[in-house]
Order: structure tokens, then C-alpha cells, then sequence
């Protein structure tokens, strides 16, 4: 048992209340510039709470105790409403500090800033100010660092977030998940992060599951790191069929020690959610990929590993065996 705390919008609390953690999955959305419509800003704040209270009891009714929301700074990330969310539920939420990809998120204001001092320097004294002082003037602390790259390759705005979340995550502890696309370049952000000095099991190499290429996640796996199999539901950027098959082929490996689960599913969108994805809610993989998971011999152990005991290895710190 470990005595290691991680923060919550709570609080902190001991990394053994955490219980089944879905590890990816947002209550809310706001790609920048949405504030500029003013002719749709979308739902309400009291509507919001609604439908965020409505999803939690349902994944409380599944089991699920915790989440992550690893919402970066700059895609709407509203904290005390995460914080409200949480006290109305009881449920635990682990939000983070971060910025996204450069293509949809928040970079010209970094790039701008790059004129006149090191974006680097600033981006982590950022991550660490929200880690162990808290957002803004809140008092409320991340637990976690999110940084994002585009299909492909790495930009070079992309590659200071990443040297900055490592700089944050070495002065506080703190672990650090990514965002990719289509199943590319997670191996790339896992050796440029540990080059920085960040311990691989530290890392969760997010959206994995958007691609079939099992020597890609056997790579990842070696080097130390997890993988996020946490786009379940997410039916339109890559089909579950797929998802299951390459999570069966890891399982069977006995590689259930470095994968994490969720659906990275959106319950609100701030503006108009002309971008919304066709998703399942966020009890699809208890109602729906379970099932078929025990069907194909995969243990309850090994569902087990991965909902409980994987998240609270990761935020204690400790490698996998």
C-alpha cells in the first residue's frame, strides 16, 4: 500500500481512494476562439453541472470512483467548475495543467511571448505554479501534465512544452500523460521527454489505441512507459473493432501492467459543437468492451490491473514490476 497523495480538485487525497479510474476523459471543451461567438456560446453553467452530475452517476453505478480530466490550459479548462462538479458527486477528479498541440490550441500567444523571453522557462514555471501553489488564485492543484503533438511529427512549439513539462515534472514529481494522432509519434514523445530526464513510468503515451501497430506499443512498453488505451467509444476517429483486437493481442503478452483505460469522451462544449465527435458515454467499457474482453480470455485480474492498480501505480511513482 502507498502513502503517496495526489492532488484532486479537492484536495489531495491517498493514491488507494482512487479505486476504478477511468484515465482520459473531459468535462468540457473549448477550442480557442470559441468566446468569440457570441451568437452561440453554448450550454449554460447550470446545465453543464446537469449533464457532467448525470454522467458521473452513471459511471458511479459502474464501479468507477475516479477520473482524470487532463483538459490543458488552453482548451477551456475551467477548474473551479471541476472542483463544483466534484463536491456535488463525490467523486474524485484529477485535472491538469498544460498545453495543447499546436495546430488547435493555444500556441500563438506562446509563439508571441517567444519574441521577448524563453517560452520554455515560462511554460514551466507555469506547470509547476499549478502543481504545488494552484490555477490562478483558486488554492486548487493540478495533478497531472498534459502535452499534445499533431499526426506526424513534432513542431518545435510542441518540443518546448514538452521540455517544459519535463522541467516541471522533475521539480515536483508529477507524472505526465501526451495526446497523439492516429497512433503516431508517442514513441517520439516518450524518448524526447525521457532525454530530458522524466522516468519513463511517468509517462502514459495517450491514444495508442488509434492504431493496430503492435510493435509500436511493444516499444513503447519496453522503454518503460504506459499505454493510454483511452478512446473507447471514440467510434469516428478509429473503430473499436480495432481497438479491442490490439488490446487482446497486448493482454495476451501479459502486458496489462502498462495500459490504462478511458473513452476520452466530451460531455460539454463551450460555443458551438460543430466539432463534435459521435461518442458513447464514458460506461462503454464497463457496459460494452468488457464483455467481449472475458469472452476472449482476458482474466478480470487483468481488467482489474488495468482500471485500479495501474492509475494508482502511476501516480505513486512506482515502475511497473
Amino acid at each position: 500500500m502507498s502513502n503517496t497523495l495526489v492532488n484532486t480538485v479537492n484536495g489531495p487525497i491517498n493514491v488507494n481512494e482512487l479505486g476504478v479510474t477511468l484515465m482520459h476523459e473531459h468535462i468540457m471543451i473549448g477550442f480557442p476562439g470559441w468566446e468569440a461567438d457570441s451568437l452561440r456560446p453554448g450550454p449554460g453553467r447550470d446545465e453543464m453541472m446537469e449533464i457532467c452530475c448525470d454522467r458521473i452517476s452513471d459511471m458511479q453505478s459502474r464501479g468507477v470512483q475516479s477520473m482524470v480530466d487532463p483538459c490543458p490550459n488552453d482548451l477551456g479548462r475551467d477548474i473551479v467548475f471541476a472542483a463544483e462538479v466534484a463536491e456535488k458527486t463525490g467523486f474524485n477528479i484529477i485535472c491538469a495543467t498544460g498545453l495543447y498541440k499546436e495546430s488547435s490550441g493555444g500556441a500563438e500567444y506562446w509563439k508571441i511571448r517567444s519574441n521577448y523571453e524563453s517560452t520554455v522557462a515560462a511554460m514551466a514555471e507555469l506547470f509547476i505554479h499549478e502543481l504545488t501553489t494552484g490555477v490562478g488564485a483558486t488554492g486548487i492543484k493540478a495533478g497531472i501534465i498534459k502535452v499534445a503533438s499533431d499526426v506526424g511529427k513534432i513542431t518545435d512549439y510542441e518540443h518546448n512544452v514538452l521540455e517544459a513539462a519535463a522541467i516541471a515534472s522533475k521539480e515536483t514529481g508529477a507524472p505526465i500523460t501526451t495526446h497523439t494522432d492516429e497512433g503516431t509519434i508517442g514513441d517520439e514523445q516518450q524518448r524526447i521527454l525521457t532525454e530530458f530526464g522524466v522516468e519513463p513510468h511517468k509517462i502514459i503515451i495517450g491514444h495508442s489505441c488509434g492504431t493496430t501497430d503492435h510493435d509500436y506499443h511493444l516499444n513503447i512498453l519496453d522503454q518503460g512507459s504506459y499505454l493510454g488505451f483511452d478512446r473507447f467509444g471514440t467510434v469516428a476517429v478509429f473503430p473499436d473493432e480495432k481497438r479491442v483486437q490490439s488490446l487482446i493481442a497486448l493482454l495476451l503478452k501479459n502486458k496489462e501492467e502498462q495500459i490504462v483505460i478511458a473513452h476520452d469522451s466530451t460531455w460539454c462544449f463551450l460555443g458551438n459543437p460543430i466539432l463534435k465527435r459521435t461518442q458513447l458515454p464514458p460506461t462503454h467499457f464497463h457496459d460494452t468492451i468488457i464483455p467481449q474482453l472475458l469472452a476472449a480470455g482476458v482474466t478480470k485480474q487483468q481488467i482489474e490491473r488495468m482500471l485500479v492498480d495501474n492509475p494508482r501505480r502511476y501516480f505513486s511513482g512506482i515502475a511497473p514490476s
